[in-house]
């Protein structure tokens, strides 16, 4: 088994609540929810963003969602997003408020299977010229 680690010291002068995070996953609780979560192919994330001039690490705000569509990752209010449920699938989540809620989803597209009866979703990717 290969296990990749990053330096420690590349997460200094992030902000409080993200070198909390950093420092967190360390722990043994949070490498025991780790391991349990394996098991349901699921991971733990550091949910952020970028300042758009300096490129420093920000919390990622409630009303935030990061959103991936096209294989490029914007930043759009989770209104707007919750609204329009049935074009994203969550892919991480967050306790808030008491409950379970999205952060970051992929913009998805529904395609008739054969026959005309089924359809499925996939990810929304770019479309190069050519194809």
């Amino acid at each position: 088994m290969t296990i990749a680690n990053v330096s420690q010291g590349s997460a200094r002068g992030l902000p409080q609540a993200l070198e909390t995070a950093q420092q967190a996953i360390h722990l043994p609780e949070v490498q025991e929810m780790l391991r349990r979560l394996s098991d349901y192919k699921l991971g733990i994330f550091m949910p952020h963003k970028h300042d758009e001039h300096t490129g420093e690490f920000q919390p990622l705000p409630a009303e935030v969602t990061q959103v991936e569509s096209g294989l490029e990752v914007s930043f759009q209010p989770t209104q707007e997003i919750a609204n329009q449920a049935d074009r994203f699938l969550p892919v991480a989540w967050v306790w808030r408020a008491g409950a379970s809620m999205p952060s970051a989803v992929c913009e998805m597209i529904q395609e008739e299977r054969p026959g005309g009866k089924e359809r499925y979703v996939k990810h929304k990717h770019k479309i190069f010229k050519g194809n």
